[in-house]
């Protein structure tokens, strides 16, 4: 936070509050029950505060949104990645894509709104630099990592609600029930794994499934010009 914001609210009573504690229980609220849930009033009772209490350091929830993301990226240690840029491509893809099962609400709040931390943008940064040094062109190397992206964020997100869907169900849940319930005429291939189901789509394959993406992508990425047309 600037200093002028920090003045700018400065007049009046002095804050009961620090910043750091709103953003720990802010980070609390997230984690435990995603960002739709998150509201000043919401935050203002995990403070055992009045919600007015809460805009001295802060505007509204888009502002609490930055600066926890800005917070979550500024504590992530950079590491020595591969010097082999399929290598290192694979290994930035990996570190983000556990980094953000572990923040859940930050992929919400991604896909949700036009926020972004510029501090995690050395990920972005890394993807693409790697793509370039393996011999693609800016355009196709936009194209990849934009295309890892996708991947990263559809299956955090898969994986999220269906771990909610589940965990709220009392047996099995409609999918697994309708997988069931197929025929062997009609669905052999689905039916010969139906008892497996639940259990193979819980699997954590996102290492292969990072790596196999990556490997195909270096090896067809689009022609220059197709890369961002129709995509």
């Amino acid at each position: 936070m600037t200093a002028e914001r920090r003045q700018a609210r400065g007049v009046g009573r002095p804050p009961r509050l620090s910043l750091e504690a709103i953003i720990a229980a802010a980070d609390r609220i997230l984690q435990s029950e995603g960002s739709e849930k998150l509201s000043m009033r919401r935050l203002a009772n995990e403070l055992n505060s009045a919600p007015m209490a809460l805009y001295y350091h802060i505007r509204d929830k888009d502002d609490l949104l930055l600066i926890l993301m800005e917070t979550q990226a500024q504590r992530i240690e950079r590491p020595k990645f591969p010097d082999d840029p399929r290598e290192r491509l694979i290994a930035v893809a990996i570190m983000l894509y556990e980094l953000l099962a572990e923040r859940l609400w930050i992929v919400e709040v991604l896909t949700g709104d036009d926020l972004i931390a510029p501090s995690a943008l050395w990920f972005v940064e890394e993807m693409i630099g790697a793509a370039v040094e393996y011999g693609h062109t800016p355009e196709q190397a936009v194209y990849i990592y934009r295309t890892i992206w996708y991947y990263i964020v559809g299956d955090l997100i898969i994986r999220v609600n269906g771990k909610r869907r589940r965990s709220r169900a009392a047996g099995p849940v409609y999918q697994d029930k309708v997988i069931a319930g197929l025929q062997t005429d009609t669905h052999p291939q689905l039916s010969a794994v139906a008892d497996r189901w639940a259990e193979l789509n819980a699997r954590d394959t996102h290492r292969q499934g990072l790596t196999a993406i990556i490997d195909g992508l270096l090896r067809s990425a689009p022609p220059p010009g197709e890369a961002t047309e129709g995509r």
